[in-house]
């Protein structure tokens, strides 16, 4: 049971709650936002003192399945928050110490069928640790980087390239940011004692002010996200559709995009599977899109007239 992690998280979760939210009068003003320690306590069916031990990491010893479930009740959990609750109890089911970065056979084969879909899996880390071309070619060829720098959570927090180019041209940095953060939090919860992982994390809190406060949030219930719009250099905007499907087995995701058949995203996908790596060499040298409009016709002539 990680205590001081249980404490903050209950505490974060309290003082974003008002009285009314749970059915009781709002009374006057309070000194300090959110419930009552003793009103969490009242609602969730057990004692004061022990709610104030569990919040100030001062438990002797680990609460039941039941007493999460009530504070969880009380605390108008979501299911990815109760989970995550149960997960800094040590109630979870227990998962290995470190996180998985061997990817299943068959998932290489299946992106390799997918030509028509951009293609990867991500560890618990946001590592990038398996790709098909037309991904390499949509974002940046993983090939060419040191795998330290495949991390899409250090890619997006501390970008090699100027801090106002979006990563990969994408018109939701903000949003993936947020998502990033929560999916970390959830699985620092998961492998406390994974160094890489709470390495990455320690890497990030210092070096990004953005990660830092978002980290502070407490968030853990990362919304899906349904559709993202790429700005390539070479093919200009592609807006694509984002399947995230969960390996549980090894604790990864396989992320698609695809687009529409017959839509000009689609389209835009084939050309970029037609000019391969060479347009993902291009983003590289254009990891901003402005100054790339009027190279842009220029670039995909040349590599037609290649091709031929």
């Amino acid at each position: 049971m990680d205590k001081q992690e249980l404490g903050t998280f209950l505490r974060s979760r309290r003082e974003r709650l008002r009285p009314q939210d749970v059915g009781l009068p709002s009374g006057p003003r309070r000194r300090t936002p959110g419930l009552r320690r003793e009103e969490v306590a009242v609602l969730a069916h057990i004692s004061t003192e022990y709610y104030i031990r569990l919040e100030q990491g001062r438990a002797a010893s680990r609460p039941s399945g039941e007493v999460l479930a009530g504070i969880a009740d009380a605390l108008l959990l979501t299911d990815a928050e109760s989970h995550h609750l149960h997960v800094l109890a040590g109630t979870a089911p227990n998962r290995t110490a470190l996180h998985r970065r061997d990817v299943r056979p068959s998932i290489l084969a299946l992106l390799e069928r997918l030509p028509q879909t951009a293609g990867f899996v991500v560890s618990a880390a946001f590592e990038v640790l398996a790709w098909n071309d037309l991904a390499a070619t949509l974002m940046e060829d993983f090939a060419a980087l040191d795998p330290k720098d495949r991390n899409l959570a250090r890619r997006v927090f501390l970008p090699p390239q100027r801090d106002d180019a979006p990563l990969y041209g994408i018109s939701d940095t903000a949003e993936f940011r947020h998502h990033v953060v929560q999916e970390l939090r959830s699985a620092v919860a998961r492998y406390p004692a994974d160094p890489a992982l709470t390495g990455l994390v320690d890497e990030l809190r210092d070096a990004s002010p953005d990660f830092a406060r978002l980290w502070g949030r407490h968030d853990v219930q990362a919304a899906p996200m349904l559709t993202k719009t790429f700005r390539h250099p070479a093919v200009g905007e592609i807006t694509v559709d984002c399947d995230s499907l969960a390996l549980t087995d090894r604790d990864q995701y396989l992320v698609l995009y695809s687009a529409p058949q017959g839509s000009p995203s689609a389209e835009a996908l084939a050309l970029l599977n037609v000019l391969g790596t060479s347009a993902a060499e291009y983003r590289h040298q254009h990891d901003s899109p402005s100054g790339a409009e009027g190279q842009r016709s220029s670039f995909i002539t040349s590599a037609s007239e290649s091709d031929n």
